[in-house]
This record gives C-alpha cells, structure tokens and sequence, in this order.
C-alpha cells in the first residue's frame, strides 16, 4: 500500500540529520510531465520514510535521505560493492511552477513518486483604462 503526505514543505522526516559531515550522493530521478502535473519519480529501495526529507517551493524541489546497510558489522568482505549507502540529495529547478501547496508524494515498492500540480498562471489581462 502506498503512503501518501500532503504538504508545501514534506517533511517526512522531522529529524534534522543534515548537514553530514560524511560525502552525499545524489538521487537519480526521473521527471516527466502530464497535461496536469510534473512528475518525479526515484527509485529509493531500502531508505525508511522516516529518513526522507522533500522541500517544495513553485519552481524548485529537494530530496534528502539516508539508507543505511542493516548488516554492516557482519560483512567481511566485499565482492561488488556498486549500491549506494549514505546520505543523498537532489535539488532541482522545476521546467514550470507548480502548485507546492497541492503536491503529494506516494511510496510503492521502493518507488517514491512525487506529483506536482502546474501551476496555472493567466497569460492574458484586459486592463482597464481610466480616466483622469
């Protein structure tokens, strides 16, 4: 089942575990669009929601967590060691504002997708002329 926040500043995680003092890696992403909405998807297997952060504002968006490996004590020796463990982030400027106030973040299955309403802005305005 997916869990779902609604909130400007998605704060999944109310503790402040950041700035780290240990090196950061980035969270891929994919970003796409619909008629309605900006969608940001990353895969982000093994990370507790409660190690999540999200910052929303009309045109920029933050990802920061943390995944950490259960069984680091007991490992002795490294075959492949490819997957990231550690903090992460990802900060980017949005192609279009969006309504931050309206966006919902989802987790299924180790996908966290991230919907974020266009922000619908009138082109055209009459404006009216007085006389002085």
């Amino acid at each position: 089942m997916a869990q779902t926040t609604n909130s400007k500043n998605i704060n999944i995680n109310q503790a402040n575990i950041w700035p780290s003092s240990e090196e950061e890696g980035e969270l891929a992403i994919d970003l796409y669009e619909t008629k309605d909405e900006l969608i940001l998807q990353a895969a982000i297997g093994g990370v507790a929601i409660n190690d999540l952060d999200i910052s929303i504002t009309n045109d920029m968006i933050t990802i920061r967590g943390r995944r950490d490996r259960d069984d680091k004590s007991k490992i002795e020796k490294f075959y492949y060691n490819e997957c990231f463990w550690g903090p992460f982030s990802r900060s980017l400027i949005l192609p279009q504002e969006v309504d931050a106030d309206k966006a919902k973040a989802t987790i299924k299955n180790g996908l966290l997708s991230i919907y974020l309403p266009k922000l619908i802005r009138v082109q055209k305005r009459t404006l009216k002329i007085e006389e002085e």
